[in-house]
């Protein structure tokens, strides 16, 4: 025990030290900090100069409650719960393998550290993603992690800022169904992963912005506005009950397993979920509410 206990607390301290230096130090590419304020900046600017709702104000609906979202769930919510739960669930993974002798390097089909790097950082992208796909999926079906989702559901006006409004669970799951796909693949260094993590912010960003872009034949393969402007529609058909375009980065993965649904232009339709006029307002209440209600 006194190991789980000093594991959580050097994870604490370990990246309360790499908060600190992201905050103060910004002569490294792979900072994430300044790197999310950037990208921010770059996406918001482009609804700024091309909205796709022209009515729709700079400042829109929830702006700030998102940007607070933003910069909670990407970096104090790491600091609060998320380093220490992974850190520990990964020990206690391991501890339970070497019962039995083994060791994750057992399991790897791949170890694509030693593959050419772009080989290798390509890999590791379509494998996280797809399994991104999946967990995204498993919180439109299952009613006590929809009742989490809901948070990122009860977005009424989509913008850059909406792609990190989501509960704090959100990435407890994502992150524990993740873990062991990427333990068998083998991993690279954190740098080398900023890549596809910058990537996927900017592409997250552009989904929710205000902006009318589809990429043109590129929609097949990357997630885009105006396709995903339809995952977040409030009436959806029967045969899309539980919701559709689950995709995170890609987008292929829905035509792939026909969970696309793009009827027409989404521009106006209604954003949220029936119910939603129920939904808190406030972050305290929309982190407490998947606590306080249970339902479909």
């Amino acid at each position: 025990m006194e190991k789980y206990t000093d594991l959580i607390r050097n994870s604490y301290s370990g990246y309360w030290r790499y908060l600190k230096h992201e905050l103060i130090s910004v002569n490294h590419w792979d900072n994430y900090f300044y790197g999310l304020i950037l990208i921010s900046l770059m996406v918001w600017g482009l609804e700024i100069a091309f909205p796709w709702r022209k009515n729709q104000s700079i400042f829109r609906k929830d702006f700030w409650l998102d940007t607070f979202y933003m910069f909670f769930n990407f970096f104090l919510l790491n600091l609060i719960v998320l380093i220490a739960l992974s850190n520990t669930v990964a020990e206690l993974f391991n501890d339970l393998l070497s019962v039995f002798g083994l060791t994750l390097t057992d399991f790897q089909v791949l170890e694509i550290s030693k593959f050419p790097k772009a080989l290798g950082l390509f890999i590791f992208f379509i494998v996280s993603d797809f399994v991104q796909w999946n967990t995204h999926r498993l919180l439109h079906h299952i009613p006590l992690l929809w009742n989490f989702h809901k948070v990122h559901h009860s977005v009424k006006e989509m913008g850059f800022a909406a792609h990190l409004r989501y509960h704090w669970m959100e990435p407890v799951v994502y992150k524990s169904l993740l873990y062991i796909p990427i333990a068998i693949i083998g991993g690279f260094d954190a740098q080398d992963v900023a890549l596809v993590h910058f990537f996927a912010i900017a592409i997250g960003h552009l989904n929710h912005a205000n902006l009318g872009w589809d990429y043109g034949r590129l929609k097949y393969i990357l997630n885009n506005p105006k396709m995903h402007i339809w995952h977040h529609a409030k009436d959806l058909p029967p045969t899309s009950k539980y919701g559709a375009n689950y995709g995170i980065t890609l987008s292929i993965w829905d035509y792939i397993f026909k969970t696309d649904y793009i009827p027409h232009s989404g521009r106006d339709i209604e954003l949220g979920f029936h119910g939603d006029e129920h939904f808190p307002k406030d972050f305290i209440n929309q982190e407490l509410y998947p606590l306080k209600k249970q339902d479909d």
